[in-house]
């Protein structure tokens, strides 16, 4: 991929967004990328549909393997002729937790699983398939492949931009912006406290704190790299408000999670039009690692006791929450949202893309 200017043209005037030198985004009209949702959100359709609008979309490697990523590609590419993202999950074992601790949680979500006609799951430490997936995407290229959780190593990313992808790490600090630039980044999603779902920081040792619009101006100041806004954007405003903080693009996640196009559990999709729930907060709960959901019951009765154990929690309570989506248990199941959740529509993907260019 050479070194295009990065250019957004909005609307019939062509006002431009040019922040850069990466070609990623270059030709897009529309400056929104769809975030990538592990776990099922994130489907080629809506890749596609977004595409189609005006904005980029991204695939969701995370907890697939390899082949089944693939597959995924090999789906989106049919569906759409412009370019396109995956996210890969960078595995880290991290601070060793305690076995005694993550046993004791098993213990006490066994009650959990026991009503829902379940076990709990083993509670191993997994790579993702990352080693397989990097071969794969440099086997077989695509436009961008983004990183959460860590960065890659420079050679990786170098082997990366060499195979003609653009490489994005998601950042949650200064320190861990500064990193991913040494390493060789040409982008970076800039991930800030409002986020939905699990945070991307490098290590998973404290809850963000820093609001999307802060961390920006922090991370703009520390860096000379094209930046991609991520946390609570879910409409024009905020994507103007990410524009005029220096980023070059705005990240939407929870935005699309209610479109047809979205792969997310239909109880998911009901949560977030749900009076019953009425704020998010960042848990271990579920997965072991921080991450943004509706507060329902599950997330309070267990967030205190959750270790910070990922991904053995994650495994740990996996076959609960399958049940859970399968019984339209709201209050067991993971409902990861971000704080502008309330303003999810459930409207086609375009038609949320097309919202956000009129209001720019």
């Amino acid at each position: 991929m050479g070194s295009l200017i990065l250019t957004f043209r909005i609307g019939p005037i062509g006002r431009e967004w040019g922040m850069g030198t990466v070609g990623f985004l270059d030709g897009f009209e529309v400056p929104v990328v769809a975030a990538p949702m592990a776990g099922g959100a994130s489907t080629p359709e809506l890749v596609a549909a977004v595409n189609g609008a005006g904005g980029l979309g991204f695939l969701a490697a995370g907890y697939k393997s390899a082949e089944a990523m693939v597959e995924q590609i090999q789906r989106t590419r049919a569906l759409t002729s412009r370019d396109f993202g995956v996210n890969v999950f960078v595995p880290d074992r991290g601070s060793a937790v305690p076995e005694a601790r993550v046993s004791a949680y098993r213990e006490r979500i066994a009650p959990e699983a026991e009503r829902l006609g379940v076990e709990p799951g083993p509670a191993e430490w997994r790579d993702d398939d990352y080693s397989a997936k990097l071969d794969a995407l440099l086997a077989t290229p695509v436009p961008v492949v983004s990183f959460t959780f860590g960065c890659p190593q420079a050679r990786d990313i170098a082997l990366l931009r060499g195979a003609g992808s653009a490489v994005v790490v998601t950042v949650t600090t200064v320190a861990e912006a500064r990193a991913a630039v040494a390493a060789g980044a040409d982008a970076l999603c800039v991930q800030g406290a409002e986020a939905g779902g699990h945070q991307g920081s490098f290590v998973d040792d404290a809850e963000r704190t820093v609001p999307m619009l802060d961390l920006l101006a922090q991370v703009r100041a520390a860096v000379d790299v094209p930046l991609v806004a991520a946390g609570g954007i879910t409409g024009a405003e905020g994507v103007r408000a990410a524009l005029h903080g220096g980023a070059m693009a705005a990240q939407l996640g929870t935005a699309f999670l209610r479109s047809p196009e979205s792969g997310a559990n239909p109880t998911h999709k009901k949560a977030l039009a749900d009076d019953r729930f009425t704020e998010t907060a960042v848990t271990r709960a579920f997965s072991g690692r921080r991450a943004r959901g509706l507060v329902n019951r599950f997330l309070r009765t267990h967030d205190s006791a959750a270790p910070g154990a990922y991904p053995q929690v994650h495994f740990l309570t996996g076959p609960l929450r399958a049940a859970a989506a399968a019984a339209g248990d709201a209050d067991t199941l993971h409902l990861w949202a971000g704080t502008g959740f309330r303003s999810a529509a459930d409207a086609p993907a375009a038609a949320i893309v097309d919202a956000v260019a009129e209001g720019l």
